[in-house]
């Protein structure tokens, strides 16, 4: 596996661990629908939350969340609808990314509520 793939990995596990500690109840990591995927669908006080990790080794060409482009929203959107439908769930939703940035075997999180809306 690529190393930016074993990153990505890394930063999705430390998402999920720091996600539990705050008490979010995880119900799926990488769920997919179609080609669109949402890595951490998460309950928490009564919503849902689609999160969008994204983990970086520097912040020279921006931060993290910079990296999600309308179009991997419009992704996103769709597999949340679709994850709802099938469960037969009626909750309100919500966006969240996690930004992750790895360095010298460190990791710093950052939780962006409401991050983006559907679209």
């Amino acid at each position: 596996m690529a190393q930016h793939n074993d990153l990505g990995t890394e930063g999705e596990k430390r998402a999920v661990a720091y996600l539990q500690k705050k008490g979010y109840q995880i119900l799926q990591t990488n769920y997919r629908f179609i080609k669109s995927e949402v890595d951490i669908i998460a309950k928490h006080q009564n919503q849902l939350i689609a999160i969008e990790v994204k983990t970086r080794s520097t912040r020279n060409f921006g931060d993290p969340q910079d990296f999600v482009k309308p179009s991997q929203i419009k992704s996103i959107v769709t597999a949340v609808n679709a994850y709802m439908e099938q469960r037969d769930l009626d909750l309100e939703v919500r966006f969240d990314i996690v930004a992750v940035i790895a360095i010298n075997n460190t990791f710093e999180i950052e939780h962006i509520d409401d991050a983006f809306l559907a679209i």
